[in-house]
């Protein structure tokens, strides 16, 4: 018996490695989100696509708050279980007529985890669709192995390291259009990417990053918050999560994070030879 995704719509993501779109929170909800993004953003005058990269629930209750919703973790224990950890949330905001892009790239090869269990939440604040940068997904991609990545650390790719698949047939790609508060979801292996926005508006989403408390680091001991059910592995130490906006204790874990993902210390699971 499922909580909140149809039995078809579990086997679509198990068959295919994606699943949309469902709802999160009303188009009001979604809206205020957006607001207290970009209230952040214009307090800390600094491009939230680095500085809520990564582990951005640390800088944020309201992000925190986000990815605790029933909605979203009934339809995230349909897919991987009730025992949940959050180890990871990003901010992907696109400005109108944004040269910026994510390129196509797999999350497991650089995740870092075992087994390949994860799956991400994308969460729109704004419309997402076709004209301002939609999310778009190789359907089947997430059966077979990690593929191989270039790091290219381009210019206007919105991938901290550049990370960029080689190969791929753009015929393929389907597109996962979603109404502000919706949420689509897809598996670690799934290969995904989206494009400029050729919009005059914002395309503004949080992705949010699960795994059951079984899965573990391969590269160390790492931060994940338990979000849902009981953790009986241990596997992970707990997030500093902020008791307000911007608490130095948890923005200090923030900059330590991301210090360390730039430096290379977490590394990809690919270079690590890590058990698959």
């Amino acid at each position: 018996m499922t909580k909140h995704l149809t039995e078809a719509q579990v086997a679509h993501f198990k068959r295919h490695g994606y699943v949309y779109p469902m709802r999160a929170i009303d188009a009001h909800e979604a809206a205020e989100y957006r607001r207290i993004i970009e209230r952040y953003e214009a307090s800390s005058g600094e491009d939230v696509n680095r500085t809520l990269k990564i582990k951005g629930h640390l800088a944020l209750p309201a992000i925190v708050e986000l990815g605790r919703r029933p909605a979203i973790l009934d339809a995230v224990e349909d897919l991987i279980g009730p025992d949940i950890m959050l180890f990871g949330a990003s901010v992907f905001a696109k400005n109108g007529r944004d040269p910026r892009y994510v390129s196509w790239h797999q999350d497991s090869t650089y995740f870092g985890l075992t087994p390949h269990e994860e799956v991400t939440v994308w969460v729109a604040l704004t419309p997402a669709n076709s004209v301002n940068g939609v999310l778009r997904v190789l359907p089947g991609s997430h059966s077979g192995p990690d593929l191989k990545h270039v790091e290219t650390y381009a210019k206007d790719n919105m991938l901290a390291k550049g990370q960029t698949l080689v190969g791929i047939d753009e015929n393929l790609a389907v597109e996962m259009p979603l109404e502000p508060g919706e949420f689509s979801m897809h598996h670690e292996r799934t290969a995904h990417s989206s494009l400029p926005n050729r919009s005059d508006d914002r395309r503004i989403g949080f992705a949010f990053f699960y795994v059951p408390a079984h899965v573990r680091s391969v590269t160390g001991r790492r931060r994940a918050t338990l979000v849902r059910g009981v953790d009986r592995f241990g596997h992970w130490d707990a997030d500093t999560l902020p008791e307000y906006d911007c608490d130095p204790r948890s923005m200090s874990e923030l900059a330590q994070t991301w210090g360390k993902y730039k430096d290379g210390e977490v590394r990809q699971a690919a270079d690590m030879d890590a058990p698959q």
